[in-house]
């Protein structure tokens, strides 16, 4: 199964509708469910037995086997799976059909860095008396924070993506480079590999918010502060500064291949070898191998690089959740599916079509830890991976904006990788431009 990140950005409207919705101070949360309603494991049972329909929205196709299981196991639901569109396209599908008050669904995937503007304006709906309290423990501790808002739940992860360092071992070998485990490694590298050979770069980056809010994440950088409606956003923080002063270096450079990512080029460059390296979530084997696959036998994983030598950190880099919509008028149900695809039966079934888990029971099982990867040269990649998903740093937030705070990335931090100003004025302009925003649609913003 190939998994690829979200890539598109969706513009301002989605974001604008949703916080008008989540701060005007609206009744109309209470009364779908949104403020906490209660529903026993009776109540779940009793649904079960009853059985229904399900409309569920998701574009992970791991997911299509775990709804046949599910059919087959409780034969009175019956399941309308739905790809309503991959990440941003599915989220403006979602957020009209809220605002039209028709066609929503009972379920739907939203990835990690979306969930807190639907979580804000109340139109998922709160987990927390349905009993996911106690399910805490079962996930991993960044996916699990990732569902949290307020000290609420807000959707069951499915997935997740702690980083590591995919790198072309055919490559290093050929010009005696050693595998980098601290940023200041990994700068030396690119400026070995661009020097023995021009037409190499260690990796390729035009630049991405995804990717430079997970290394700000990474070294410790908090710039989102957010509680309810009051946020934070200070790119000033150290661990923003120190990713800004290390990248800077890469770029001035031009150690950073300009090859858009995800498109053909890019793959032919993972494939023969200009592209030596990607550090990125642990969904990224599948897309190696199906997209890059002249790279065969070439590649390996390696932990993440250090911002300190000796250090154990690193981040989350893409990863997703299912959430109730509060519109739904079949929560229980709902959530019976919800816990069968994360944590029951589903979650084996998804890892095995290829997903990788949030879950510890799957991360340490013995079969997927000691699965062997060809294209990697034999190496058992999972043990890599699994080790990255207990060392992702705690206490990161996302902004209730986020969607938009991203699209907006290009226009600001963007700019640095065309030598237009520093990534330091650049994070600045991302700061000042999100704290406009914000302000602009009732936030209480520092």
């Amino acid at each position: 199964m190939k998994i690829t990140r979200r890539r598109a950005i969706m513009g301002a409207a989605m974001s604008i509708t949703l916080l008008a919705a989540g701060c005007s101070g609206s009744d109309d949360a209470a009364t779908t469910g949104g403020g906490g309603e209660t529903v026993s494991e009776a109540d779940v049972a009793k649904a079960l037995e009853a059985g229904g329909n399900l409309t569920v929205w998701a574009w992970d196709t791991t997911i299509t086997k775990v709804a046949a299981d599910f059919q087959t196991k409780y034969p009175k639901v019956k399941i309308n799976l739905v790809n309503a569109g991959t990440g941003n396209d599915q989220y403006i599908a979602l957020q009209n059909a809220i605002s039209a008050g028709t066609g929503v669904p009972d379920v739907a995937q939203i990835e990690y860095y979306a969930l807190p503007q639907f979580s804000l304006a109340k139109t998922v709906a709160e987990l927390d008396g349905f009993g996911a309290t106690a399910l805490d423990g079962k996930f991993t501790p960044g996916t699990w924070n990732s569902v949290h808002a307020g000290g609420k739940i807000y959707g069951l992860p499915i997935d997740s993506g702690p980083m590591a360092l995919f790198y072309n071992k055919e490559v290093f070998d050929k010009h005696q480079i050693a595998v980098p485990t601290t940023w200041e490694e990994y700068a030396a590298a690119a400026e070995k590999l661009h020097k023995a050979d021009p037409k190499a770069y260690i990796t390729s980056d035009s630049g991405d918010a995804g990717f430079t809010t997970s290394l700000i994440w990474q070294a410790g950088g908090k710039p989102y502060t957010v509680d309810g409606t009051n946020i934070g956003v200070n790119f000033a923080d150290p661990g923003a500064q120190k990713f800004a002063a290390q990248w800077q270096k890469l770029i001035d450079g031009k150690l950073l291949s300009p090859v858009v990512g995800w498109t053909d080029e890019w793959y032919k460059g993972l494939g023969d070898g200009t592209i030596a390296t990607l550090v990125t979530g642990a969904w990224m084997p599948s897309n190696l191998e199906s997209g890059a696959k002249a790279g065969n036998g070439k590649w390996r994983v390696a932990p993440m690089p250090q911002w300190e030598a000796g250090g154990k950190s690193t981040a989350e880099n893409g990863g997703s959740s299912l959430a109730i919509p509060t519109a739904s008028t079949n929560k229980a149900l709902a959530y019976a599916f919800l816990k069968y695809t994360a944590v029951d039966e589903g979650a084996p079934t998804r890892v095995a079509a290829g997903a990788f888990p949030a879950t510890t029971a799957e991360l340490d099982a013995a079969e997927f830890k000691g699965k062997e990867f060809p294209y990697f040269g034999g190496q058992k990649v999972n043990e890599v991976l699994a080790e990255s998903a207990g060392q992702v740093v705690t206490g990161w937030n996302y902004l209730p904006f986020q969607v938009y705070a991203n699209s907006i990335f290009s226009d600001t931090v963007g700019k640095a990788y065309l030598g237009q100003g520093t990534l330091t004025d650049g994070l600045k302009a991302w700061q000042d431009a999100s704290v406009k925003y914000g302000t602009e649609q009732g936030f209480q913003v520092k």
